[in-house]
Formats: C-alpha cells, sequence, structure tokens
C-alpha cells in the first residue's frame, strides 16, 4: 500500500514562507497524480495543487495560484509545495494525496485513492 508522509508545516507570519513535503513509501510517479489539499477548521477539505504523472501539467486552486508553486525529485519521490505569501486565510492542514490517473489530475477528493497524515501549517501575526 502506498504511503505518503508530509513535513515542513510550522507557524509563519502573513507574508511569509514554507516549503511542503511529501515522502512516497515507493516510486509513484509514473502510476499516480500527486495532489496536495488542506483542510482549515471547520471547514470540508479542499484541493489546492496537483501534478499529472508526466509533469508537465500542474492545476491549482484560485486562492492559491501565484503564491504556491509544486514540484517534484523523482530521485528522491518527493514531492513539494512552495507556499509564499502566506496569508492567515492559508492556515489549515495540509494534506498529501495520490490518484491513480496517468492523463490527468484532479482536486477532488472521490478521486483520491491515498492520504497523508497531514501536516500543519499556521500563518499569524
Amino acid at each position: 500500500q502506498l504511503q505518503l508522509a508530509e513535513s515542513g508545516g510550522g507557524s509563519v507570519q502573513p507574508g511569509g514562507s514554507l516549503r511542503l513535503s511529501c515522502a512516497t513509501s515507493e516510486f509513484t510517479f509514473d502510476s499516480y497524480a500527486i495532489g496536495w489539499f488542506r483542510q482549515a477548521p471547520g471547514q470540508d477539505r479542499e484541493g489546492v495543487s496537483c501534478m499529472t504523472v508526466s509533469g508537465n501539467e500542474i492545476d491549482y486552486a484560485d486562492p492559491v495560484k501565484g503564491r504556491f508553486t509544486m514540484s517534484r525529485d523523482n530521485a528522491k519521490n518527493i514531492v513539494y509545495l512552495q507556499m509564499n505569501t502566506l496569508k492567515p486565510e492559508d492556515t489549515a492542514v495540509y494534506y498529501c494525496a495520490a490518484e491513480r490517473n496517468l492523463y490527468s489530475c484532479n482536486l477532488f477528493e472521490s478521486a483520491v485513492a491515498y492520504w497523508g497524515k497531514g501536516t500543519l501549517v499556521s500563518v499569524s501575526s
């Protein structure tokens, strides 16, 4: 069973940056699209970004476009989420997710086959 482990969360002031990492238990990127989701207190989980198997297409949710960048290191089996210009509304638990999809990626929970346990990001002054 594929395992995903997030790290890199923490507390930061508005305008600051964090980089989240998602380490996978095996080479994943030829079979699974990888995504980042988040769940703020009292709210539903929402998709943040996702990357296709090819790595050529990355999709971002509107609230994070221009501020967040997703990337991956094939040699290390790690996916990253660079988060810049953080806002208080970015406060949430961030989850890494894998979707069985060879051709595209989706920002929907229903498409996810595997989840990480999450890492907390807190943005406040």
